[in-house]
């Protein structure tokens, strides 16, 4: 399986990255929505200017500073809500 090779900054708000069968990318699922821009500079890096599958778990937009200060507390709670799934 491939390795999209993403800055920090993008990297560290992705959840999950999806591939087709061919290796291809499918579909990058954020915490929160990309901004614009953000989803403008990881085109750029695919080199694909039509790539539009970008999805998100929440719905809220965050600003940069909130999701700094408050992304370890997200993600431990949502990968602890994740595996206490398995137990109801």
């Amino acid at each position: 399986m491939p390795s999209l090779k993403l800055p920090l900054h993008l990297h560290d708000k992705i959840f999950e990255i999806k591939y087709n069968s061919d290796d291809t990318l499918s579909r990058i699922i954020s915490y929160f929505p990309f901004s614009e821009s953000e989803q403008q500079e990881i085109c750029s890096i695919l080199e694909d200017t039509v790539f539009n599958e970008f999805h998100s778990i929440f719905t809220d937009f965050v600003s940069d500073d909130e999701w700094n200060r408050t992304k370890d507390q997200i993600k431990k709670k949502f990968r602890d809500e994740l595996f206490d799934i398995d137990k109801i």
